[in-house]
């Protein structure tokens, strides 16, 4: 009986028995990861609220600032070491960083200092996207275009859990053991994912024992290989538009966040805590699509429709919160969109880097996740204190999503072309 409950489990999740291990400890790695930034992501956000609504623009724009200066970095140690090599390296400097972030905010905490808290802001959204991107990359390296559509919706599933579980770490306790001390804990989850990495890589050399490991990037290295090589590819090229709409419409949305919830909740602790209740609310949502659709909606629909259905909630969205600018709305519109993003559309994205080669796999979408993303956010953010006050955010966002979900049905019809005349020993990549 229970043998078979497993094999009827295993079918409907649409994995193989050879295939549970490698899953299992890649949706692992990625707990790790998004649970140590979720413990974070309240505490940036209230430490944003904290400098005056007016400011957040210019956080974007250091944000982008401080990506110009670690894109650079990430392509140097992509062309110099191995992935086992570089990702560890990565993760062990933002918990080193946290350690230091730690004893600022310790040493401050009778005369909270503006300068930490911005940098801090600064400090976690370069984190996330680095390390997100990183995995990503490293995922699509192991699983190939096949396993991908069946398989990464159960790897994000495990990021769902972390997310879960790190956002509700911090509702729960940033009152009882305050906000340093969860910075440390989120520096102890990015060190038990180090110690994942090394592992994913055996069972990547495993699941796929006929490709060699793969060696050193030989091309030219740094952020300048990421520009000149999605500035050539027309897929590249598509893939940058994608994620530049959905950088604009969820800074548009997140700038309409920050100006209800300023309105309507007073005080540091509360407005954390609500963030942290939007957080827990999406992931769950979230968890429950993953397990359940993700995986059946993009081997029926294919990429593209399932890219597109993002764009459709964002514009109707939208155009509710501009009738109705409450908190319910906002809560219920960010919950919807998020955990549609995180089930569906960042799953398929993904899904789009496993039929290409693997510098782009590192350098251009470094480059898409980092620059094309933060220019997403600066031009929104710059948007979003002028245009947007003036004319209201449905009128900008709406039409945007409608190009949105154009682009998404063609980067589905590019993927399937591409991975039809691709060569199977290099669609299914290894190690």
């Amino acid at each position: 009986m229970r043998q078979r409950i497993k094999t009827r489990l295993q079918a409907r999740l649409g994995i193989a028995p050879f295939e549970m291990k490698t899953v299992l400890l890649a949706a692992l790695l990625y707990y790790l990861l998004l649970s140590s930034y979720y413990i974070l992501r309240p505490l940036r956000e209230e430490m944003g609220l904290a400098g005056g609504v007016e400011n957040l623009p210019r956080l974007f724009m250091g944000t982008l600032v401080a990506m110009a200066l670690v894109a650079p970095l990430v392509g140097w140690l992509v062309r110099r070491y191995s992935r086992e090599v570089f990702i560890p390296v990565s993760l062990r400097f933002f918990a080193l960083n946290l350690v230091a972030f730690f004893v600022a905010v310790k040493l401050g905490e009778d005369q909270p200092s503006m300068l930490t808290g911005r940098i801090f802001y600064v400090w976690v959204s370069v984190f996330n996207l680095c390390a997100v991107s990183l995995f990503w990359a490293f995922m699509a390296d192991g699983f190939g275009y096949d396993r991908s559509r069946r398989l990464f919706g159960l790897v994000a599933a495990g990021g769902t859990l972390g997310a879960i579980g790190g956002s509700g770490t911090t509702s729960l306790l940033v009152g009882v053991v305050g906000r340093p001390n969860l910075m440390l804990l989120s520096a102890l989850l990015l060190e038990l994912a180090v110690r994942c990495v090394g592992a994913m890589v055996n069972e990547f050399r495993v699941l796929n024992p006929t490709v060699p490991p793969a060696a050193r990037d030989s091309g030219d290295g740094g952020i300048l290989a990421g520009i000149t090589r999605t500035a050539r590819s027309p897929y590249l090229l598509g893939i940058s538009s994608y994620i530049f709409f959905y950088s604009l419409t969820s800074t548009f949305l997140y700038f309409e966040q920050a100006r209800i919830v300023a309105a309507e909740i007073s005080g540091r602790e509360a407005r954390a805590t609500v963030f942290g209740l939007i957080d827990l609310l999406t992931n769950v949502l979230t968890l429950g699509c993953q397990l359940l659709a993700t995986g059946r909606l993009l081997r029926r629909l294919g990429g593209g429709p399932v890219l597109a259905l993002l764009p459709v909630i964002t514009a109707s969205g939208f155009v509710v919160l501009g009738a109705w600018p409450t908190l319910t709305v906002l809560v219920a519109f960010q919950v919807l969109r998020r955990s549609g993003n995180y089930a569906l559309a960042k799953p398929a994205r993904e899904t789009l880097f496993t039929v290409v080669g693997r510098e782009d796999r590192y350098k251009a979408k470094n480059f898409i996740d980092t620059f094309v993303y933060r220019g997403g956010d600066a031009l929104g953010a710059g948007l979003s204190s002028r245009l947007i006050p003036a004319v209201g955010a449905a009128w900008v966002a709406a039409p945007a999503a409608v190009v949105w979900a154009g682009i998404s049905l063609a980067l589905g019809r590019r993927q399937k072309k591409l991975a039809a005349e691709a060569d199977p020993e290099k669609t299914a990549s290894g190690f």
